[in-house]
């Protein structure tokens, strides 16, 4: 019997050592995948900013966490050279003759870096938090993004930021190839620019200002909590706390797209390890 080619996951935690939801979410969705596919599938996890750890190019995929704090700040910081230092050499590697590519999923903080090592638009603060279970609205190019696949317009998804990436410089985009294809949901009461939520930087890179591994059951634990619940209730009111509740209970929304836009990921980047899936 053959032995099955190992799939090696890096998981690259931003979080600063804060208590979080992501790392766990990031992990089932690994564990599921691996079990639904019977693959010789592993991963590591690199403390980046706590401890300066990082991963190395014998990786196969890539996925870099959400985590608190300013994205501008960090520019120069240790942590953040050896964190650009791999994205630098992931693209030389994928514009190589190398043929298994790897690929790497940025999600919120991530997003928010690799907006700003690109030059995508403006970062700033959020007149205030955006937190809950909310629509994605996909652009007219993200109709046809293949991570979407399976995901109504628009699909529902945990988001929890105080930054956000405004503004696209669409001469950027275009000189760079880069497609934008989720943005915020309109607010047709609110004067204000709709912030950027998914982008498709090259074939082998893919972001999201949204949290797609975050679940249900971790969401609505973390509402329940009195501390939580008063805080949300604050910033948001009752009314939209009880929303929240409620759409934590539909399987259509963040729970459909958990099992969704990641898996559709892992589906391409271990195509591009095994040649199938």
């Amino acid at each position: 019997m053959t032995e099955k080619p190992e799939i090696k996951v890096a998981i690259l935690d931003l979080y600063d050592g804060i208590a979080n939801e992501g790392m766990r979410g990031f992990q089932d969705i690994l564990k599921r995948y691996r079990t639904k596919h019977d693959l010789n599938l592993s991963y590591q996890i690199f403390d980046v900013r706590r401890k300066c750890e990082m991963a190395d190019l014998n990786f196969d995929i890539y996925i870099s966490s959400g985590g608190p704090g300013n994205p501008l700040e960090t520019e120069g910081t240790e942590w953040e050279k050896k964190y650009f230092n791999l994205v630098n050499k992931l693209e030389d590697h994928n514009l190589s003759n190398n043929s298994n590519k790897k690929h790497v999923f940025f999600v919120c903080h991530s997003f928010q870096l690799m907006c700003r090592y690109y030059k995508l638009g403006d970062i700033n603060m959020r007149r205030s938090p955006s937190f809950g279970v909310l629509p994605v609205n996909k652009t007219e190019l993200g109709l046809s993004e293949p991570l979407f696949d399976g995901l109504v317009e628009p699909f529902f998804a945990v988001d929890s930021r105080s930054w956000q990436v405004i503004n696209p410089d669409e001469k950027r985009f275009k000189e760079l190839g880069m497609q934008l294809v989720a943005i915020e949901k309109e607010r047709p009461h609110v004067d204000l620019p709709r912030a950027m939520t998914a982008i498709r930087y090259n074939d082998y890179f893919f972001a999201t200002q949204f949290h797609p591994e975050a679940d249900a059951g971790g969401m609505k634990g973390m509402l329940l909590r009195e501390e939580k619940k008063q805080e949300v209730i604050s910033e948001h009111g009752e009314v939209k706390y009880k929303e929240m509740l409620e759409r934590l209970d539909d399987p259509d929304k963040i729970t459909h797209t958990q099992h969704t836009l990641i898996p559709n990921f892992l589906d391409m980047a271990v195509e591009s390890v095994l040649g199938v899936v």
